[in-house]
Parts: C-alpha cells; sequence; structure tokens
C-alpha cells in the first residue's frame, strides 16, 4: 500500500499490485456497470491509471450490448458502458465503489480462445467429413472426435461429463421399450390400419394424405425408426391400384417429422431443459409446423411420384 494524489491533488490510499504467479485464485473475473454520475465519464484507463493505481485489469468493454474493437486503454469510458475487470473481488469492489459503478450480477463468463476454437472446428469438420464419406461409422466418428478434443485440451473430462444431460439420456432409454411394445403387440399396427380403413375408403389421395398425418402422429410419441418400418409395411400391402412410391416417400417423411412432443425426437429433448420449456409448449410451434409440412408435402409427393 502507498499514498498517491488523484487528479484533484487529495491524497487516496491505493493498491501497488503485487507479483502473481502464472494462477492466482483469488483473482476472478466481474463485469462492472457504469452509472450516469460515475468518476469514469469521459476517461480512459490511461488516464485513471487502472493498472498502476489498482493492480485491475480491463479485459473488455462492451457498450449497448455490442464489443468495442478500438484500443482499450485509450477508450474514454461512457455511461451505461459494462466493463469485464480482471483481479480479485475486494479489488474491483472498492474500485467500483470509488468511481461510481455498480456490479452485475454474477454469472459464467468465457472468454474466447483462438487455439481452442480453431483446433474444435478442425475436430468438427473432421468428425463430420469422416461420417459423411463414409471412413468410419457415424457413432465411432464422433467418439473419435470428443477423445481428440480432449487429447488436445480443447475440453476438459469433467467438463464433457457436466455437458451431458443425463436425465434426457435415461429418458430416451425408457422411450425405447416402451415403442418397442407397441410394435411388438400390434398396438400401433393396428390404430394405424383402423384410420387408414376408416378415412381413406378406397381413395388413393385420401390414403396418402392419412399415411402421412398417421405417420407423423405415431412418430411423436414412438421411436421414428420402428414408426418408419411399421408404416412401410402398412404402405406396402396397401391395395389402392396405385404406385407405392408416393406412399413410401410419405412414411420417410412424416417419420423425419416429430414437432409435436418432446419426446419425438432427441433434439427435441435436449432443449427441454436448456429452454425452459414445458411438454405443452412443443405443439403450440410444431402444429402449425406439421400443418405447413403437410400442406407443402402432398402436392410434391403427387408432383414428383404421380399414384
Amino acid at each position: 500500500m502507498k499514498d498517491v494524489k488523484d487528479d484533484a491533488g487529495e491524497e487516496k490510499v491505493a493498491k501497488v499490485p503485487k507479483e502473481k504467479g502464472p494462477v492466482d485464485a483469488d483473482v476472478e473475473l466481474m463485469e462492472l456497470t457504469v452509472r450516469q454520475d460515475s468518476g469514469l465519464l469521459g476517461r480512459s484507463v490511461t488516464d485513471i491509471k487502472l493498472r498502476t493505481r489498482f493492480g485491475i485489469n480491463l479485459l473488455a468493454l462492451s457498450r449497448r450490448g455490442t464489443g468495442s474493437f478500438r484500443r482499450l486503454r485509450s477508450e474514454a469510458v461512457r455511461a451505461c458502458d459494462v466493463l469485464l475487470m480482471q483481479e480479485t473481488p475486494d479489488a474491483v469492489l472498492g474500485f467500483a465503489s470509488e468511481f461510481g459503478s455498480v456490479p452485475l450480477a454474477a454469472r459464467l463468463i468465457r472468454i474466447p480462445n483462438k487455439r481452442q476454437a480453431v483446433a474444435a472446428t478442425v475436430i468438427m469438420v473432421a468428425v463430420i467429413a469422416g461420417a459423411a464419406f463414409g471412413l468410419l461409422p457415424a457413432a465411432i466418428s464422433f467418439a473419435a472426435g470428443v477423445l481428440v478434443a480432449m487429447a488436445w485440451r480443447v475440453v476438459s473430462p469433467r467438463g464433457i461429463y457436466e455437458a451431458v444431460d443425463w436425465p434426457v439420456v435415461v429418458l430416451l432409454g425408457e422411450l425405447i421399450p416402451v415403442a418397442g411394445a407397441m410394435e411388438a403387440t400390434g398396438a400401433a399396427d393396428l390404430v394405424a390400419r383402423v384410420v387408414l380403413g376408416t378415412l381413406a375408403q378406397g381413395n388413393s389421395v385420401v390414403a396418402l394424405s392419412v399415411i402421412l398425418i398417421v405417420t407423423m402422429t405415431l412418430s411423436d410419441f414412438m421411436n421414428n425408426a420402428a414408426t418408419a418400418a411399421m408404416m412401410f409395411a402398412i404402405s406396402m400391402v396397401t391395395q389402392f391400384g396405385a404406385r407405392q412410391d408416393s406412399f413410401l416417400m410419405a412414411v420417410a417423411i412424416g417419420a423425419s417429422c416429430a414437432f409435436l412432443t418432446p419426446i419425438g425426437h432427441q433434439n427435441n429433448t435436449l432443449i427441454l431443459g436448456p429452454g425452459g420449456l414445458r411438454f405443452g409448449d412443443y405443439w403450440k410451434v410444431g402444429l402449425p409446423l406439421e400443418i405447413l409440412m403437410i400442406a407443402v408435402s402432398i402436392p410434391q409427393l403427387l408432383f414428383f411420384w404421380p399414384l
């Protein structure tokens, strides 16, 4: 500690930054927002001697939601700017109190790492290329990508473990036997046949629409692969005096359009927790989307695969 004089000539006690090793457990990242009456207004980091007087590093400045790409040392601070500071909490809070700034609520802050960003991009491109060109099965290709990311220290093993949403894994595992039971007992097959026989009544265009809608509906509650296999079988035995290509394509499209529930597809389930969604939220967006898919798919099917 030593006495220094500020711009007004008053004596103040300021910290002299101590030498730190490569890792200091007390150092944290904190965000400060600049008040309208702050003593920082119109002054830069150089003007207030932020590093030499307070031992604080200014890492970034955000203005109106956008980052500043100018030199931070000479950038004049304005009201409502958000400053990203690096130092001990006591040092940053003392600085905020002296200069009329308000600390923001603590949140997870990640500083971009160019080396890791490039490495992650290379790994992702290689993984996708390996699966797309058939060099490796998709599961093995992506698993190898995870191992390479760990070896290059792009992500830590603990980070991988914490990134897995284990409730989703358990939920998907529980749905597999449910879908298998519906297929094995013939329940889903019975529903599809009854609906098809009741509504189609010999009209091939209506039958095409019914198969598409039934496949979509079953895929919202069953595994889409099991739904597709079952509906393909129904399409093959359906006799309307029409070509089967259009019916089979309707099944392929319907099995890929599970938008009404979070259990229709693993992608739906993955965003359930992080998105703060409830089970009933999916149909609000999914129902209009499925109606749009039906309205677009039926004419296209009839055009490219005429009955």
